[in-house]
């Protein structure tokens, strides 16, 4: 029977390089594109088919920044397939990031340039706006939206006799620091991607400890530092053309700088070749990049503080069903 995988985010960088190696892998699957521009989704689409002419391709609008949009597209996901093996959470934002010029000059000639471009810590800010819905915009469209999708889509997901596979893009800032459980939108902080980033990282312990008996299991991935749309306008595009020769150096003696979409996706790829009971629930997926130009994963262990908090009576998996 063919598997149907669901990727959020999937036109363009990441989402549309894991589509690209997912149709590789086996052309038979029936991939479903979850987009919120419909243009875009439409030429990605169009991409794939070239590559990949007898591949069957669908298209989904898909805003999950809007409860609206996910709640329609959870329906007619309901309406068009009987079952769901793989829902990649790959859709993401990072609006209005501010850089500490300073700070960025000082670490790019400092023994900290690495660890720098590969988290941004001390780095980066952002201003968050609130949706229509009234939520906290980072929030909404890289955590909240998703998890209303994934409990819309229980029915598909949580089958008898069914295995199903929700993956998160995560990412390498994703710090503790940053995340109050009593302030779960950010909206008193200034790095919302950074929180909403290790919230998905918490939720999806969380899921794996409610949904693990019905047949749902979750796991979280790290693309590395890749040079996406949204890397790209963190920074000015003469400060790229200035760096990205020291990032294509650098990258010799480290191997978090996957630097391509293709790269980035080692992670996402690599897990949908896996069977999920072998996977450790706490553990994050790491796309790397040697220096020779070699992918491979490895999985790293969530910090213990993330785990404390994860056996915390009030759980934030039971915090988000609030919203609800």
């Amino acid at each position: 029977m063919e598997k149907v995988v669901l990727v959020t985010g999937a036109n363009s960088g990441i989402g549309l390089a894991l589509c690209e190696r997912l149709l590789n892998e086996d052309s038979q699957l029936r991939l479903c594109l979850a987009c919120r521009n419909t243009q875009r989704a439409l030429a990605a689409r169009a991409a794939l088919l070239t590559s990949h002419p007898d591949a069957h391709v669908d298209l989904l609008h898909l805003d999950v920044g809007s409860v609206r949009s996910v709640l329609t597209a959870a329906q007619e996901v309901k309406a068009k397939y009987t079952r769901l093996d793989y829902l990649y959470l790959n859709a993401g934002i990072m609006p209005n990031p501010h850089v500490d010029i300073k700070a960025f000059f000082s670490g790019l000639f400092s023994r900290n340039v690495i660890n720098m471009f590969a988290t941004a810590e001390g780095l980066l800010t952002q201003e968050d706006h609130l949706t229509s819905d009234g939520l906290q915009e980072v929030f909404a469209t890289n955590l909240f939206g998703h998890f209303l999708l994934i409990r819309e889509l229980e029915p598909l997901l949580c089958r008898a006799g069914h295995i199903s596979r929700v993956v998160w893009t995560s990412s390498s800032n994703a710090r503790r620091s940053a995340f109050n459980i009593d302030d779960i939108q950010h909206r008193r902080g200034t790095e919302p991607y950074s929180s909403s980033k290790f919230a998905s990282d918490l939720l999806s312990l969380a899921l794996n400890r409610h949904k693990n008996s019905q047949g749902l299991f979750s796991s979280v991935i790290c693309p590395g530092l890749v040079m996406t749309n949204l890397t790209y306008g963190i920074l000015p595009s003469f400060l790229w053309t200035i760096i990205m020769p020291i990032m294509w150096f650098i990258r010799i003696f480290t191997n978090t700088f996957t630097l391509t979409p293709y790269n980035g996706a080692e992670a996402l790829h690599w897990l949908f070749l896996q069977k999920p009971e072998s996977l450790d629930p706490r553990a994050k997926y790491h796309s790397l990049t040697s220096g020779l130009g070699t992918n491979y994963t490895q999985p790293r262990q969530a910090k213990e503080s993330m785990y404390c908090m994860y056996k915390r009576p009030v759980h934030y998996y039971q915090v988000l069903n609030c919203f609800n």
